[in-house]
């Protein structure tokens, strides 16, 4: 069994920051690419930022110089460093990993369950 456990959000004005964790547990081989995706009310989802395994980074433009996403392999862990907040930033924001099971040849992509990050004006 695997899980994606989200944490660091909240409630923040504009203009400030927010850090979030998703850590990665359970019979673990391999993680590839693991990323942060959002969803706002009423809005489709859309994906934030990700990371390969090697440390590419690619971002969404709306958040390109104001979040950084950062990755600790030896603790199967993303972070997701949020700088400049913005009201419309506001949305739950879900960890997403493909992940290779212990026994297993090819990845599984794996969602946490999401934390929400309130950005007021």
């Amino acid at each position: 069994q695997v899980q994606l456990v989200e944490s660091g959000g909240g409630l923040v004005q504009a203009g400030g920051s927010l850090r979030l964790s998703c850590a990665a547990s359970g019979s673990i081989s391999r993680i590839n690419d693991m990323g942060w995706y959002r969803q706002a009310p009423a809005k489709q989802r859309e994906l934030v930022a990700a990371v390969t395994a090697g440390g590419s980074t690619n971002y969404a433009d709306s958040v390109k110089g104001r979040f950084t996403i950062s990755r600790d392999n030896a603790k199967n862990t993303i972070y997701l460093q949020m700088n400049s907040l913005k009201p419309e930033d506001t949305a739950v924001y879900t960890c997403n990993a493909d992940i290779i099971v212990v026994g297993w040849y090819f990845g599984m992509t794996y969602w946490g369950k999401g934390t929400l990050v309130t950005v007021s004006s």
